[in-house]
Formats: C-alpha cells, sequence, structure tokens
C-alpha cells in the first residue's frame, strides 16, 4: 500500500487558485465585523501613516503647554518679524543642543531692520525646562461652585535652559510672539471645531435622514426639499452672511460656538442623503417590521436597530467631513467673520499674512496655512481608508 500510494501521480495547482489557510480560516469565520475591518484597515498603509499623524496632533492639542516653548501672551518687542533659527544638537562633539541668538543691523539708506545670525551668542537648550506658566484640563467652568479643574504647570517639553532667552524655531510675528507656541496652542481651537461640529452635524443628519427615509411621505418632501435648498446656496456667502449675525461684542468663547453651530447647521445635509437612503432600503428588513409590530417607537428603532446597522460607514462619512470643518472655521477667521484676537486659531493666525508685503518680508507667517493642509490631508487620507474598510468583504 505504501509503495501504490508512492505511485500516485501529483495534482498541480490549477494557476489563480486559491488555497484556504488552516490557521486563519477559523480566525476569519468568528471575526467580528470590527475585527474584519481593522485587519483591512491596517493594511492601508498610508491611511495608518494618517492616523499617526492625526493622533500626535491632538495630543499635542491636548497638552498645548507643556509642548509649546511660551505662553500665547508672552512677546519680545526686541524681536519683531525675527526668522526662524536653527538648531544645533551637538557642539564641540557633544549632545549639547543650542542655537544662535540674534544681532541686530541697519540698513543706512532705507532704514530697515534685520536679523544676522550672532555666532558669539549660544543660547543652551534642553528638555523638560522651565517657562511660562500653563494649564492643563477644564478652566472657566459656568458651573456653579466648580470654577476650576485645571492644573497649573510650568514644565515645557523643550526649550532654552535659561527664561526670557530668544528662541523662535519658526520665526515671530509683528508683535514679537513665538510662532510655534502660537501654532500648537491653536491647533486646540481648529481641531476642537470639526470634531463638535462634526458631532452636531452627524446628530441632525441622522435624525432629519433617518425621518426622511422611515417615516416618508410630506415629511421626506419637507426635508428633501430643505436639504436642496441649503446646497443650492453657495457655500461661503451663506457662511459669511450667518457669521455676521454673530455680535462683534460677543465673549471669543460664545463665537467660538456660534461658529461651530453655523458649520454644523450647513454640514448635515450630505449625511442626512446617506442615512435616508440606507433606511429607504432597510425599513422592509424583517426586523424593523417587527420592531414596529412590537410598538418601538421610531426614535428608537433609527437610534438601537438602524444606525448600528451602518454605522462603520457613518464613522468614515464623520472622518472625511472633519476637514471641511476645519477649512471652514479657517475661511471664516481668515476674513475676519469667524474667531477674532484674543482667541488664537490657525486662520487667526493666516490673518497676519494677507496682504504682499507680509509674504516677502516674513514668509514664516503662512506656516499655519501649512499645518492646516497636513491635517485636512491626514483626514481625507485617514477616511479613505476606513471608507475601504467598512466593507470588509470587498
Amino acid at each position: 500500500m505504501a509503495n501504490e500510494a508512492a505511485k500516485l501521480p501529483e495534482i498541480a495547482p490549477q494557476p489563480g487558485a486559491v488555497f484556504p489557510i488552516e490557521d486563519d480560516a477559523p480566525r476569519v469565520v468568528i471575526a467580528s465585523q470590527w475585527q474584519l475591518m481593522w485587519w483591512k484597515f491596517r493594511k492601508h498603509r498610508l491611511a495608518m501613516f494618517s492616523l499617526v499623524i492625526v493622533v500626535i496632533l491632538y495630543i499635542i492639542a491636548i497638552f498645548a503647554g507643556f509642548f509649546a516653548p511660551q505662553s500665547t501672551a508672552s512677546y519680545q518687542r526686541r524681536y519683531t518679524q525675527s526668522p526662524p533659527q536653527t538648531i544645533h544638537w551637538f557642539d564641540n562633539g557633544q549632545f549639547a543642543p543650542f542655537v544662535y541668538g540674534y544681532a541686530q543691523e541697519t540698513d543706512p539708506r532705507t532704514l530697515r531692520r534685520s536679523y544676522v545670525v550672532d555666532e558669539e551668542n549660544k543660547i543652551p537648550l534642553g528638555f523638560f525646562v522651565r517657562g511660562d506658566p500653563y494649564q492643563i484640563g477644564l478652566h472657566g467652568i459656568p458651573i456653579p461652585g466648580i470654577r476650576d479643574l485645571a492644573l497649573t504647570l510650568d514644565v515645557h517639553l523643550f526649550g532654552p535652559i535659561t527664561p526670557g532667552e530668544p528662541f523662535f524655531v519658526l520665526g515671530a510675528d509683528d508683535v514679537g510672539r513665538d510662532m510655534l507656541s502660537r501654532l500648537i496652542f491653536a491647533s486646540q481651537v481648529s481641531l476642537s471645531v470639526g470634531l463638535v461640529g462634526v458631532f452636531l452635524s452627524l446628530t441632525l443628519g441622522i435624525l432629519l435622514g433617518g425621518l426622511s427615509g422611515l417615516v416618508g411621505g410630506w415629511v421626506d418632501n419637507l426635508i428633501q426639499r430643505t436639504i436642496e435648498i441649503l446646497r443650492s446656496i453657495p457655500q461661503i456667502p451663506l457662511w459669511m452672511a450667518l457669521a455676521t449675525a454673530v455680535p462683534p461684542r460677543w465673549d471669543p468663547v460664545y463665537v467660538y460656538f456660534g461658529i461651530t453651530v453655523i458649520l454644523s447647521l450647513l454640514g448635515w445635509t450630505d449625511m442626512a442623503r446617506v442615512v435616508r437612503g440606507r433606511f429607504l432600503s432597510l425599513r422592509e428588513e424583517d426586523f424593523v417590521m417587527a420592531a414596529e409590530l412590537d410598538g418601538v417607537s421610531r426614535s428608537r428603532i433609527i437610534t438601537r436597530h438602524m444606525v448600528p446597522s451602518f454605522l462603520s460607514h457613518i464613522i468614515a462619512s464623520a472622518t472625511l467631513a472633519i476637514p471641511g470643518m476645519i477649512l471652514g472655521e479657517t475661511a471664516l477667521s481668515f476674513l475676519g467673520l469667524g474667531l477674532r484676537a484674543p482667541v488664537v486659531s490657525w486662520g487667526v493666525m493666516l490673518q497676519d499674512a494677507m496682504n504682499i508685503a507680509s509674504i516677502a518680508n516674513t514668509p514664516w507667517l503662512l506656516i499655519p496655512g501649512a499645518a492646516v493642509v497636513i491635517t485636512v490631508l491626514a483626514f481625507n487620507f485617514l477616511g479613505d481608508g476606513l471608507r475601504d474598510a467598512a466593507d470588509p468583504y470587498h
């Protein structure tokens, strides 16, 4: 028998045939929807890299005071419009980071002041140095008896060992404020506007789109005609018209929430259309009809039965909607219709680069624009990966 088995011809695999791997087959069979999504998402290298970028951005925004060398109120009149400094990590073959100081020169003909590198003045740098105080946590909570849940610290990740020395890695603005510190603090507003705005727009889109697709009739017609009217109006002029309704004397916090509500009122239409289409296909399913016959309310049917069935698509759509919110806030603040000083956002910072003279003399004022581009691209690539992973069976 052994000899006969040895003489049996070998069966050559057919071209393109796929043989299941025994070790992986049980894991795939018993895997949940979220596990399948994660396995497919992590194969998208660009989306994984974008996820790392987004996580780093939000960590920096949450602990902005620790990562920023200076506070937003700190300025040095002596170094207005000073150019970026280069960090030197080694000194005489040893790890001892430092930057060279500035030396001012004045053109005798134009009386224009400029800065040159002063190689005789070395400013030593270090990690975990002390500097301007900052707060981490919630400050100024509008709840009686709980006004402050913030922790005051003065330790910064990186900066000059001697406080008060000029340290401008990305240069200084017209007032002598550090661009890097303002960029980090501005991320708190610009990135949080996207999250809060998307949360509000998703809530409106799911509720109104769900009612439109589940109820139908005149409710569906009313909601769809409203969506068509909003989508037919040019976006920027509509933003400007609504932003002018925000009183200029409002507290910056109220202006912030006002801008967020404005962006949310205009950003729910796309999600409502998507939810309506999904609900039209789901409302005839057996589990929905069983819930209706059991007397379950429509709001519970939407939130407990229908929305979870395509929650992955909602997450992908939300990720793709955040860049639009960030760009909307940046555009309104840049035009002077959104957030205003003393609030610091990327759009507010870009107001300093509105004329040709500023761009020609101080091009580093455009750095907030690069931060917006990087953030928007990261969210778009992340959303693209989530959208592909939302349907792991294809």
